[in-house]
């Protein structure tokens, strides 16, 4: 009997490129192994799944989520600024801190 597979998408983007790969993996598979069959961690050596977020279409999933067919993985960059703070400062009219 052969083995069932779906298809998945892992994606994370840069300031300056992004990364978009397509893959076929075996059903049951979860978040962490696609995103470590995709190749995204060699490419990208800065990413470590332990801090950097991960999710489905925008909502956080943890990395044992078992995946279904055109799940789209997204691997988060962490965040520059805290957004309550800058909405804050964006709000009293006052220049950010450098």
């Amino acid at each position: 009997m052969a083995e069932v597979s779906i298809q998945v998408q892992v994606c994370h983007a840069l300031p300056d490129s992004s990364f978009l790969r397509t893959l076929t993996v075996a059903a049951g598979a979860t978040i962490g192994q696609a995103v470590e069959q995709s190749g995204l961690l060699q490419e990208v050596p800065g990413i470590d799944l332990a801090v950097n977020m991960v999710g489905i279409y925008g909502k956080k999933k943890p990395l044992d989520t078992v995946l279904r067919e055109h799940d789209r993985i997204e691997v988060y960059r962490p965040l520059q600024a805290d957004p309550k703070e800058a909405r804050r400062r964006r709000a009293s009219g006052k220049p950010a801190k450098t």
